[in-house]
């Protein structure tokens, strides 16, 4: 009777080693990687309309003070 307690015992106890023996979970995949857009596209074309567009606005301010 008390070793077949024991052995009962043991049965608990290393059911406890088997479930955490079962390894983890595997990572989760990578994202896709990200678009390959030029970032200089256009600059230049911006940059004109900005100049332009500061040259109003400053032909505009003297303009109206005078």
């Amino acid at each position: 009777m008390n070793n077949r307690k024991v052995i009962v015992l043991i049965l608990f106890l290393s059911m406890g080693y088997a479930s955490v023996a079962q390894g983890a979970t595997p990572p989760p995949p990578m994202p896709p990687p990200p678009p390959g857009l030029p970032i200089d596209g256009g600059i230049l074309l911006l940059f004109i309309l900005a100049l332009s567009f500061g040259i109003y606005k400053a032909y505009k301010i003297t303009k109206k003070t005078t």
